[in-house]
C-alpha cells in the first residue's frame, strides 16, 4: 500500500520524533509542511511591498531599454573609448552573484553539511535567476538585440559562423550551458517537495504541482535513482560553475588592455563571485527569514555559519586582491601601472577607494560574533559588501577605458548617463520580483531535507542517551 505524503510523515513522526515544545526542540514533522504551505499562502505583507516595488524598478528599466533600443546606443553615452559602460561591469555582476547558490550547495551537500539544508532552495534559486538577470545583459550590451543569435555557436546555412574568437561567444556558451545545469538542479531537488504540494493543493494549484511532480510517490526505488541522480549533478555543477566565470575572466586577461593581462584574474574572479554571492544569501536569508515567518528554520546557528563563510571568502578575495595590485607594482608593464596609479589617484579614485574599504575592511563586521547575531546589522553589511563588489566589477572596467595607451582614450571624467543607470536599476527589480514569485509559487525550504535534519539530529541525540 502507498501512503500519502502527510500519512506518511505523521507515521514517521508518531515512531521517531517528539513534539515540539519551544523553538529550541525538534520541530514536529508534519509541522514543517504546515509552516512551509502556509509560508506560500500567506506572507507578511512586506511581501507585496518588495514585490509591487522591484515591478516599478523593472518597469523603470523596461522603459529605458525601450528608449535606448529606438534612438540607439547614443542614449545611453556609449562612444569610444567608453564602449561597455555600465552594462558588462553590471554582467558579472550578475554572473557572481549567481555562484554561491549553486556552488556551496553542490560542495555542503558532498560534504553532508546538515545546516545547509533550510537554506539551500532559495540559493539556487537565486542562482538561477541571477543568471537570467547576466543574459539580459548580453543582449542589451548588443544594442541591436535582434540580432542575439550572433553570440550563440549554432550550425547555420549562411555560411556564417558566429566568431569564436569573440569573448560574446564564450560568455553565451558558457551561462546556456550554466544556467540550463542550474535549472536542473533546482527543479530536481523540488521533486518530493512538490509532490508535498500536490497532495495538499485544490483547484488548478493541485493539477500544477501534479504536472511538475512527475508521479513522485516516494517509493523505495524513487528515492534511490533520486539520490543517485541529485549527487550526480551536484558533482557536474562544481567544476562547471568554475569555468563559467573563469571563462568571464579570460575576456579580460587576453585582451591587451592595461590592468586587464593579469594571469590571476580567473581565480580572482571566481572569489569575487563566491563572496557576492555568500554577501546576497545573507541578504536574502534575513529578507525571506522575516517575510515567510522562517525564524524557526533559518535559525541564528546558520546564519552565524553563512556569515563566518563569508568573512573567510572576503579574506580570500583581499589576498587576491593584493597580489593583483602587486604583480602591476612590481612588473615590467608601466601602461598597467599607470592604469594602477590612475585609479587611486584620479578621477575614479573615491570609488576605488570606497571599494577596496567596502571589500577588505567591512567584513572584519561579520569576525565578531555579537554582531552575526545581530540581524539590522548583517542586513546592512550583507548589503554594503555586495555595494563594494558591484564598484569592484565597475572599476576593473571603467578605469582601463579611461585611461588606455593612447592619450585620446583619456576620457577623464566619463560617467553613465541616466538610461544606463535605469537599466541597471531595473535588472535589481527584475531579479527580486523573479526571486518574490518563486518563493510565493514554490517552497523556499526544502520540507524533506529538514525532516531528514531533524531524524539525524533526534536519532543521535537517542544515541548519545542509550
Amino acid at each position: 500500500m502507498i501512503h500519502t505524503t502527510d500519512e506518511r510523515d505523521i507515521e514517521v513522526e508518531r515512531r521517531f520524533v517528539p513534539k515540539a515544545k519551544d523553538i529550541n526542540d525538534e520541530i514536529a514533522w508534519a509541522q514543517i509542511n504546515k509552516d512551509v504551505l502556509r509560508s506560500m499562502e500567506r506572507p507578511r505583507m512586506m511581501y507585496w511591498v518588495i514585490f509591487l516595488a522591484s515591478l516599478a524598478l523593472f518597469s523603470f528599466g523596461v522603459y529605458c531599454e525601450v528608449r535606448q533600443y529606438q534612438s540607439g546606443l547614443g542614449m545611453a553615452d556609449l562612444e569610444n573609448p567608453q564602449v561597455w559602460g555600465l552594462y558588462i561591469a553590471t554582467f558579472i555582476f550578475w554572473i557572481g552573484m549567481s555562484h554561491s547558490g549553486t556552488l556551496l550547495s553542490a560542495i555542503l551537500h558532498i560534504m553532508h553539511a546538515d545546516w545547509r539544508k533550510p537554506i539551500y532552495r532559495f540559493a539556487e534559486a537565486m542562482t538561477t535567476f541571477s543568471l537570467m538577470t547576466a543574459g539580459l545583459f548580453v543582449l542589451v550590451h548588443l544594442g541591436r538585440v535582434w540580432q542575439f543569435y550572433y553570440v550563440v555557436a549554432y550550425p547555420n546555412e549562411r555560411w556564417t559562423w558566429p566568431n569564436f574568437n569573440s569573448p560574446l561567444v564564450w560568455d553565451a556558451t558558457a551561462i546556456g550551458t550554466y544556467l540550463t545545469s542550474s535549472i536542473v538542479f533546482l527543479y530536481f531537488g523540488m521533486i518530493p517537495d512538490l509532490a508535498i504540494c500536490r497532495d495538499n493543493a485544490k483547484g488548478f494549484r493541485r493539477k500544477f504541482y501534479w504536472l511538475l511532480s512527475l508521479g513522485w510517490q516516494g517509493t523505495d526505488r524513487q528515492w534511490a535513482n533520486f539520490r543517485v541522480t541529485y549527487l550526480t549533478v551536484a558533482c557536474f555543477l562544481i567544476p562547471l560553475a568554475v569555468s563559467v566565470h573563469s571563462i568571464v575572466a579570460t575576456d579580460f586577461a587576453v585582451s591587451q588592455q592595461p590592468g586587464w593581462h593579469i594571469t590571476s584574474f580567473p581565480p580572482y574572479f571566481v572569489a569575487g563571485a563566491l563572496y557576492s554571492g555568500c554577501a546576497a544569501i545573507i541578504t536574502l536569508f534575513i529578507i525571506l527569514r522575516y517575510v515567510f515567518r522562517f525564524e524557526e528554520y533559518m535559525t541564528m546557528p546558520i546564519l552565524d555559519k553563512t556569515c563566518r563563510l563569508t568573512f573567510a571568502i572576503a579574506m580570500v578575495w583581499t589576498y587576491l586582491n593584493l597580489i593583483e595590485y602587486a604583480s602591476v607594482w612590481y612588473g615590467s608593464d608601466p601602461y598597467a601601472k599607470e592604469t594602477l596609479i590612475f585609479r587611486a589617484t584620479g578621477t575614479y579614485a573615491p570609488y576605488w577607494w570606497a571599494m577596496n574599504f567596502l571589500g577588505s575592511v567591512v567584513p572584519f563586521a561579520l569576525a565578531f560574533k555579537s554582531l552575526r547575531n545581530h540581524i539590522p546589522t548583517m542586513m546592512v553589511v550583507s548589503l554594503l559588501l555586495n555595494l563594494g563588489m558591484w564598484l569592484e566589477r565597475f572599476m576593473i572596467v571603467t578605469p582601463t577605458f579611461a585611461h588606455g595607451y593612447y592619450p585620446w582614450t583619456w576620457t577623464g571624467n566619463w560617467w553613465p548617463s541616466w538610461i544606463q543607470w535605469g537599466i541597471v536599476a531595473g535588472s535589481f527589480g527584475w531579479f527580486t520580483m523573479l526571486f518574490m514569485l518563486f518563493c510565493k509559487i514554490f517552497p523556499a525550504v526544502s520540507m524533506y531535507e529538514v525532516k531528514e535534519m531533524v531524524y539525524h539530529r533526534f536519532m543521535a541525540r537517542k544515541a548519545r542517551a542509550s
